[in-house]
């Protein structure tokens, strides 16, 4: 464990809002903040601890208002603590979903994100940023330039196409998005789902978190039609399959050009140089598919 492991589980010991904490151990899978574990008169806690990121326009009055509006529409943990740099959620007894188990509940994860879209708006308060996928790109771009990331060379292309996809998604109804649906990102108790992790929550389309969804959980097309179909009630229209398709490798896109980003600026232990070229690779052969539409 090093010094910057050590240092988080100092720190989340020393939070004030506890009785007697103890067994505190850091928990896996955070990219871009530490998650540590404790247990406190009885019950268990789950401490998030991560600063501001204005290069992945990660800001967290913003996370920690979603996080409040999420647990309000029954969908999140409740906030137990909060401070600068510091969040404490309840534990949950859940089990993270693999790819193959969002695969294989489609209906309900689609009612899922319906809900979250409907009824999170109706609970926040205060600012909320906005999600919109294409300025995030297009600010990535800024911040490789600016730093001379050695994938410059491949802006240029993707920024062209980025923007063909925004004119490719048309129109779009804005709602308060998850923006970061990884399997990982959604738990389940064995009789109801849960969402966690908020840090790039705002205000966007529905397509994106349905695109992200898909990709992340690896969807086949008859998945992804048969995901839309639950979602909206009804078998896409032609205009609405080609706007979601654009919208998914808009998601991949943006998840390559986060991953080029974090390989400059991150001190989390990942390994963002096979994030990144595994992104790509789903990105382009994602484009290369949209083509054909």
């Amino acid at each position: 464990m090093g010094d910057r492991q050590h240092a988080a589980l100092a720190r989340a010991m020393a939070l004030p809002c506890w009785v007697a904490p103890h067994g505190a151990r850091l928990l896996g899978g955070g990219k871009t903040n530490h998650n540590v574990l404790i247990e406190d008169a009885g019950r268990h806690f789950v401490v998030r601890l991560g600063h501001d990121i204005p290069e992945h326009g990660v800001m967290r009055f913003n996370e920690l208002a979603i996080s409040r509006a999420a647990h309000a529409a029954g969908l999140a943990p409740a906030v137990h603590y909060a401070a600068p740099g510091v969040m404490v959620l309840e534990y949950l007894d859940a089990s993270p979903l693999e790819p193959a188990d969002v695969r294989a509940h489609l209906a309900p994860l689609a009612a899922l994100l319906r809900q979250m879209h409907g009824e999170v708006p109706q609970h926040l308060r205060g600012p909320i940023l906005t999600f919109w996928v294409f300025h995030v790109i297009r600010d990535y771009g800024h911040t490789l330039a600016a730093r001379q990331s050695p994938h410059l060379p491949l802006l240029p292309g993707l920024l062209a196409q980025a923007a063909g996809l925004e004119a490719m998604v048309g129109p779009v109804t804005l709602t308060l998005g998850h923006n970061d649906l990884l399997p990982a990102n959604i738990l389940t108790d064995g009789s109801r789902f849960w969402l966690i992790d908020w840090e790039y929550g705002g205000f966007n389309s529905p397509l994106f978190d349905l695109g992200g969804l898909a990709s992340n959980a690896g969807f086949s097309a008859e998945e992804e039609r048969a995901l839309l179909t639950h979602y909206f009630g009804t078998p896409p229209a032609p205009a609405l399959w080609r706007s979601y398709q654009a919208m998914k490798c808009a998601s991949l896109l943006r998840e390559t050009l986060w991953s080029m980003v974090s390989e400059l600026t991150s001190a989390i232990a990942f390994d963002y140089a096979t994030y990144t070229a595994d992104n790509l690779a789903a990105y382009r052969a994602a484009h290369q598919d949209l083509q054909s539409l």
